[in-house]
Formats: structure tokens, sequence, C-alpha cells
């Protein structure tokens, strides 16, 4: 039987599966990729690239109502028995870094501090991974009385999501009055050794974006590594444009009045962000400061960095998704549970890498593209 791609298809109340989407009842035992034999091992795809970077979603719960990300009213979580259990967790990552070359970890949402074992999971994954770097994003909400804790389990470092250190804008963006809590998270996670802590930050035209030199002075007077990112139409709301996106040109002349950015001169190495080495402008002269840290700007939508793609992504139900943006998406969870072996989940897993799309869910580059089409799924949702 080959798994249904695509996005999943209604079905009835009662039916095997409900509260997950469809395909995760029935997972079926391969997928019609075209992968050709002989390949070497490991995540590979159709253009060459090879998939290191695992982003693992815990939850697709979040304490926040961001507005680039979920309706106000929230959405319909995903029921308990959908969501990974912490034992089926471990026994994926386990497969992606010993049989298929994952060298990094990130732990996403949803929010993933609301998870009740959290810290059980992370405590799991270092004592089968000593080595291996894990990292979680997370909105900080809660992580003032947590960091300890998830730094004694085995935690590496953390990504704190903070678009504004104004209240009333912070609250705006968010729906949620937790700036306060926000911050007693961030340095509590500094204060943990849960560094090198970034920051993410997306711009929304009229909004935030004029906080951001003031926000960069912020972070770098702290020692906090912050990255603005592009708007992606990634929200719940589908309300995204091209048009109000503050674009990565834009994010650089902002913070060109204060400060000189010349480019990092360490390898990028797959990551998103374009990291700039930050200098203060000096008032009235060509002349500029010292290096006072840098700054990296993740330009999804207008420089986009997919022919260097190594992200593989498993969704808070266990679904394979190759491309953030993809509107296909494989069941690795449901043939877990149906008691396929490592060696079948591996290769499902293969499979569905190898159809990756070249870039933004097409086999072309470009969200400005007429046959772009945005992925019902929201961030909270997918995993970021």
């Amino acid at each position: 039987m080959t798994v249904q791609l695509g996005m999943p298809q209604p079905r009835e109340a009662g039916s095997p599966g409900v509260g997950m989407p469809a395909s995760a009842a029935q997972s079926g035992p391969a997928v019609q990729s075209g992968r050709p034999e002989g390949l070497p091992a490991g995540l590979v795809d159709r253009y060459g690239r090879r998939a290191t970077d695992m982003r693992l979603s815990l939850t697709d719960k979040c304490n926040l109502r961001c507005t680039y990300c979920m309706p106000a009213e929230g959405l319909e979580w995903l029921s308990k028995q959908a969501v990974m259990s912490a034992a089926e967790i471990v026994r994926i990552v386990r497969i992606g870094v010993d049989m298929l070359g994952v060298r990094e970890l990130r732990l996403t949402g949803g929010e993933p501090l609301v998870r009740a074992d959290l810290l059980d999971i992370i405590a799991a994954l270092r004592q089968a991974h000593p080595e291996l770097p894990i990292s979680m994003t997370t909105n900080a909400v809660g992580l003032d009385k947590k960091a300890a804790g998830l730094k004694a389990a085995g935690l590496s470092r953390i990504n704190v999501s903070l678009d504004s250190l104004h209240e009333e804008t912070f609250t705006q963006l968010t729906r949620r009055p937790f700036l306060d809590k926000v911050l007693a998270g961030v340095d509590a996670a500094w204060a943990a050794g849960l560094g090198p802590v970034k920051l993410n930050a997306v711009l929304m035209r009229g909004i935030n974006d004029a906080e951001s030199p003031s926000l960069l002075a912020w972070a770098l007077d702290r020692g906090y590594e912050l990255r603005f990112i592009e708007q992606m139409p990634l929200d719940a709301d589908h309300g995204w444009t091209r048009r109000n996106m503050i674009t990565a040109a834009e994010i650089r002349e902002l913070l060109s009045a204060d400060y000189v950015l010349s480019s990092d001169p360490r390898d990028r190495d797959g990551a998103p962000a374009e990291r700039f080495e930050v200098r203060a402008r000096v008032p009235g002269s060509e002349a500029t400061g010292p290096v006072l840290g840098t700054v990296g700007i993740i330009a999804s939508v207008t420089e986009p960095f997919c022919s260097d793609c190594r992200r593989t992504r498993i969704t808070a139900e266990g679904k394979i998704m190759s491309c953030l943006f993809s509107r296909e998406e494989v069941d690795l969870l449901g043939l877990l549970r149906e008691g396929a072996s490592d060696e079948q989940l591996a290769e499902r897993w293969q499979d569905a890498m190898w159809i990756k799309p070249k870039a933004h869910g097409m086999d072309h580059v470009g969200l400005d593209a007429p046959d772009f089409v945005q992925p019902d799924r929201s961030m909270s949702a997918i995993g970021g």
C-alpha cells in the first residue's frame, strides 16, 4: 500500500485516528518516491542536498496567539493520543541520529514548555546521545522556573521568540500581556548556561519595525544573538501579503542609521540566518567602532537559501515534512505504531526526503510564483 501524499481527507466521526490527520491512521509501508537504489546513506534528496538538522515538534499547543502564526481564538489542538509519546520521540531521534546522519536536533512547538514530560524527554535524549547538540525554540513563558532544570537534563541552548521590548506592542503582537514573563525567561536561560541565547524577531510593518535598532542594541548589550526573520506565509488566518512584509533589505536599512553591518567571516554552513558583524556608526564620521557582536537575518522570502537547506521536520503527530512550505506530509508515527522495524522507519524517512521540493513547496524558487499555495498548517502546527 502507498501512503497518500497531500492534505488529509475528511474522516467520519468515530473512525480510527480521529484527532489526527487522516493519513496518520493509514500509514502504509512505503512511499512511492522513485528513490533509486545505491544512494549513499542519509536523508538525501533529488537536488543533492543532505538533511542533517532535525526539527522535531513536541506539541501543537501554545500559550500565545501571535498574529503572524495563530488566530486569536487559537486552533483545535491534537488529541493526546495523536501526539508522539516520549518513548516514540526518543526512538525517532535515535533512528535519525544513528541511522540517517542527523547531527543537530531542535525541539519546537507550538510551545515545548507546555509539555509536562519535557524534562524527561530531554534527559532521555541526552542519555542516548551524549554529544548531540540539542536546542529548543520557545516563547519563554515559564522558562524562568524551568531553565536550570532544562540545562541539568541536557539541553544545549535556547532560541527565544521576542518581537518587541515594549509592553503594548508585545501584547498587540502576541495577544497576551506576558512580556515580563518572557524577559525573565531570557535572563534565566542565560544564567543557567543555555547559551548562546538566540532571539528571533519577526518585524511587522507599522507595528514593531521601527524598534529594530533598539532591539538590537538591547541584545548586543546583554550578549544575546538576535536574528530578524522575514514574515512568512504561514499564518493561520492566511493574511500574509508580500506588500506588508518587511524584507531583509529593509531590515538592513533600518539598522544602518545606528550600525554598520559587514558579512560575518564564518562559514554559513547551511544555517538559515545570514550573519553580520555589527559595529557602531560614529556620527559625522566614516569611522566605526569595534565589533559589538553579530546579528542574523533569515530571509526565506526575498533571499531564499533553499539550495543549501539541511533540515528535516517531524510534526507533533509524527509526520515528516521535507520542506516548511510543503503540502505533502508522510506519516512516520503510524508506521511505528504498527510495529515497523527501525530499518522500515528509516526507509520511509529516506523516501519522504527524496521527494523534497526544490524550494517553497515547489520545484522552483519563488513565493511570488503564481502556482505557490500557502500550506494549510500554520507555523505552530508544523513546528518552526
